[in-house]
């Protein structure tokens, strides 16, 4: 229950098109830098389907792997404001990317937002923010580790508070319509996946293949940009870059050094994906609600032998089965717990090296554990329970 990787299958409509494409002769060409039209056409028609945002097709920028737009992001937002230094990260979050921004050389900040759910969060991001030290501001929503999926009011907070103080949020939406509490999928009809992109202009998207699509061995994402910050100049960027523009520096400057585009057979993959998508020809849901329904078993056989779910809700609403969840056990912190579970084969990450305060819980990924071996994880979770019994019960 380590590995954040999917378990499922790649749908045929992406691997069919990527075939079709290399019998093309595709592969003998460099791909076009900034991405092919018809993925940027058919991102552009998502993020207006399934997020109820306008977006041109040229912020619409495919990356190798969301990971690679984050770093791209981080090479020109923190470098956008010659009197700001750095990147606040509202945790728990993914580990790596806290790791682009101290290989880059940069600063970062960052708090557990457990304690600060709801109109609690205004007066903590303005701490950090009126410092004015802070470029960029990161969150994943629904979040790893903790699968807990910001509010409406919250994003809205977030939004007001980077425009007013002029920074850059880097919105990581790698589980894309997963909360699956109330069904996004449906094209051009809400519920739309919540989004930062309603509360501000300040904002770029970072879109993952690999859990929507299960697509994650082609390591392909997009980078959406709004309309107004790609074209927006920051007289800063002309020390690193050739224009002053943030768009052009993004793709002409920070995507052109790393990578010089994504190839041409993933990015037709995932256009086809989106197209059926789009056009409600493929519904993602239907595929990966697996993850929920896995989850919500797991959780059972963990609270039944006298775990605790760690993040337990979104401010007052039961938090959504998904992709993960935490837990902890009386009496015990992260790493002692940890290590005991592994005696009984079962396996986990500590939330301490996510940001997280809560340094008695551990995160579960229930992507790789197949149904048959339900009945062996309740066996060796009961037979945890009885080896380590709880005081006080």
């Amino acid at each position: 229950m380590e590995m954040g990787v999917p378990g499922l299958p790649t749908p045929s409509i992406g691997l069919e098109a990527e075939m079709a494409a290399l019998k093309t002769g595709v592969s003998a060409i460099y791909p076009e830098i900034t991405g092919l039209p018809v993925l940027k056409n058919e991102t552009s028609r998502f993020v207006k389907l399934f997020l109820n945002v306008d977006v041109s097709p040229q912020g619409c920028i495919p990356t190798v792997g969301s990971m690679m737009g984050g770093i791209m992001v981080f090479l020109v937002a923190n470098r956008s404001d010659q009197t700001k230094e750095s990147t606040l990260f509202i945790d728990p979050g993914f580990p790596v990317q806290k790791q682009q921004v101290k290989m880059l050389g940069q600063n970062y900040y960052s708090f557990d937002v457990y304690n600060y759910r709801g109109k609690k969060l205004r007066p903590k991001l303005e701490s950090y923010l009126q410092t004015g030290k802070i470029s960029t501001l990161l969150y994943s929503n629904p979040n790893n580790p903790a699968w807990i999926c910001l509010t409406e009011e919250e994003l809205s907070i977030i939004g007001e508070l980077a425009t007013e103080y002029d920074v850059i949020v880097i919105e990581d939406l790698a589980y894309f319509g997963m909360d699956f509490r109330k069904d996004y999928s449906w094209p051009g009809e809400p519920p739309y996946q919540p989004t930062i992109a309603h509360y501000t202009d300040n904002y770029v998207i970072l879109l993952s293949s690999s859990k929507i699509f299960s697509y994650a061995g082609q390591r392909i994402g997009m980078l959406v940009i709004s309309d107004s910050l790609f074209n927006r100049s920051y007289p800063s960027l002309l020390k690193y870059y050739s224009s002053d523009k943030f768009g052009h520096s993004v793709v002409f400057g920070a995507l052109y050094a790393l990578s010089a585009g994504v190839s041409h057979s993933a990015q037709y993959g995932l256009a086809a994906l989106m197209k059926a998508q789009n056009d409600g020809t493929y519904n993602y849901r239907e595929e990966v609600k697996e993850y929920a329904e896995k989850a919500a078993i797991m959780k059972n056989f963990f609270v039944s032998n006298g775990f605790n779910i760690v993040y337990d809700t979104d401010i007052d609403v039961p938090i959504a089965d998904g992709f993960y969840f935490t837990i902890s056990y009386p009496g015990m912190d992260g790493k002692e717990l940890l290590r005991e579970l592994i005696r009984y084969g079962i396996s986990a990450i500590s939330l301490d090296i996510t940001g997280s305060e809560r340094n008695e819980g551990l995160r579960a990924c229930v992507s790789m554990v197949p149904r048959d071996l339900f009945n062996d994880l309740s066996a060796r979770l009961k037979m945890f329970g009885e080896a380590h019994p709880i005081k006080n019960k």
